[in-house]
């Protein structure tokens, strides 16, 4: 086993950086600390690492102090078996004269993989002089279980899809700045093409049949790989056709006894604690995502009916059936995970009238943002509905400004008791931070 494994770091030295295009995430590493970046299958999270690595090797760290293995590599099966402890023994087997004169830089890629790779993380922070970077794809990486299983010896950061800026950056496309007529142009016509292929980085440049295939098959991994095997699920079936309803109700409200129903109405004895297992499971492998409604009572945003949305939109309509799912639901959906990337805890909110905003978000200075998504605001009707629950729930929450996304429509809105922006979806996800203090 030792002699594989020197033999795919070997290849490793030689092997080309592909590095792809620069991500707009920006990792702080802190000492003794390991750094480790989650997210959905195929959002990238190998390719950011080798961006890492160029970096490292712009700044003059030899290539033979970065130390790589991916464990969905089929040679580093055994080491399930012969344990983690023969890749250290392997390396300083290479370089012997590096053993705690240098630091060595590890990354290891979907190290969940392998079961028991905590302990042996923890034991390599505390005995060998290096730096540590871990993948996952897994509800195994997140932070919370981390936490509990390192001691606090580590750092989560979280990597999804393309956001818009990041699919401009693989265009070419400039948007910095004043925009002038043929660059807002520009950036109009690629939000079209953003709008049909999503932002799995794959996927991008793809057309519409290998797209649809690809996400097919990320699917399919997803709730074979991260769901099903991982969780010993009994009832696979159950697990596939819950995914479907979720994904052709994108956007919409859900609760887990209509979902037990519809569980039950085609023959899964899912009881509704699996069901609620199942759930977890979605969120926990970045695939959907649950938002719950703003309320100080716990009890009460768990017991009331909850919104879903998918890590990417253009999957969504992939895979889905097209029966329920419309343009609107896509918006709504797209506006969610433009959100999801700053801020992780998002609700939606019901005012005391029982009309509804689509999402609230707490700010970390305590301050409060409403968000709106109405694909046109062109019908009296829906205008006078959309900013009646906008302006109501403002009021309520002591906001003297809100957001209204649309498909192309911009305005400014004087409610009297304070503003509402509307804003197309292009311009609201160029606007956003790219990182939240």
């Amino acid at each position: 086993m030792i002699e594989t494994i020197k033999s795919i770091m070997l290849d490793f030295q030689e092997a080309r950086l592909e590095t792809g295009v620069p991500r707009h995430l920006h990792i702080e590493t802190v000492s003794s600390k390991a750094t480790v970046c989650i997210g959905v299958r195929r959002s990238g999270k190998s390719t950011y690492m080798f961006q890492i690595m160029e970096r490292l090797l712009s700044s003059g760290i030899p290539r033979e102090n970065i130390l790589y293995l991916n464990f969905f590599d089929d040679r580093l099966h055994n080491l399930r078996r012969d344990g983690l402890g023969r890749i250290t023994e392997a390396y300083y087997a290479l370089y012997p004269e590096k053993k705690n004169t240098e630091t060595v830089h590890c990354f290891f890629d979907e190290i969940q993989a392998v079961s028991g790779w905590e302990p042996f993380i923890d034991r390599l922070m505390r005995t060998e002089k290096c730096e540590v970077y871990l993948t996952g794809s897994s509800s195994r990486m997140l932070s919370r279980e981390i936490a509990t299983q390192m001691r606090g010896r580590a750092l989560s950061w979280e990597l999804f899809p393309f956001s818009f800026g990041e699919f401009l950056d693989w265009k070419g496309i400039e948007y910095s700045g004043p925009l002038s007529t043929k660059k807002r142009l520009l950036i109009q016509k690629a939000f079209a093409e953003y709008w049909e292929t999503g932002g799995f980085p794959e996927v991008v440049g793809l057309n519409r049949r290998l797209r649809i295939k690809t996400h097919q098959e990320y699917l399919h991994a997803i709730l074979f790989r991260d769901l099903i095997e991982r969780h010993d699920v009994s009832h696979p079936k159950a697990v596939t056709d819950l995914a479907y309803w979720l994904l052709d109700n994108t956007a919409s409200l859900y609760s887990i006894n209509n979902l037990t129903g519809y569980l039950k109405s085609l023959g899964h004895k899912a009881p509704k604690s699996a069901v609620a297992d199942y759930l977890e499971w979605f969120e926990d492998a970045y695939f959907l995502f649950t938002v719950r409604i703003f309320d100080a009572s716990l009890a009460r945003s768990n017991t009331n009916p909850k919104k879903i949305y998918c890590v990417d939109h253009a999957l969504t309509t992939s895979v889905a059936s097209g029966i329920l799912v419309n343009s609107g639901h896509l918006l709504e959906n797209l506006s969610f995970t433009a959100l999801r990337r700053l801020y992780p805890g998002i609700y939606y909110y019901r005012t005391k009238t029982g009309r509804e905003v689509d999402f609230i978000v707490p700010l970390r200075n305590r301050g409060r943002k409403l968000v709106q998504v109405c694909e046109s605001l062109a019908e009296p009707q829906t205008r006078k509905r959309e900013t009646a629950a906008l302006s109501e729930a403002m009021a309520e929450v002591g906001l003297k400004s809100g957001t209204i996304i649309t498909r192309s429509e911009a305005e400014r809105i004087d409610t009297g008791g304070g503003v509402i922006e509307v804003v197309p979806i292009w311009r609201f996800l160029l606007d956003l931070p790219e990182a939240v203090d």
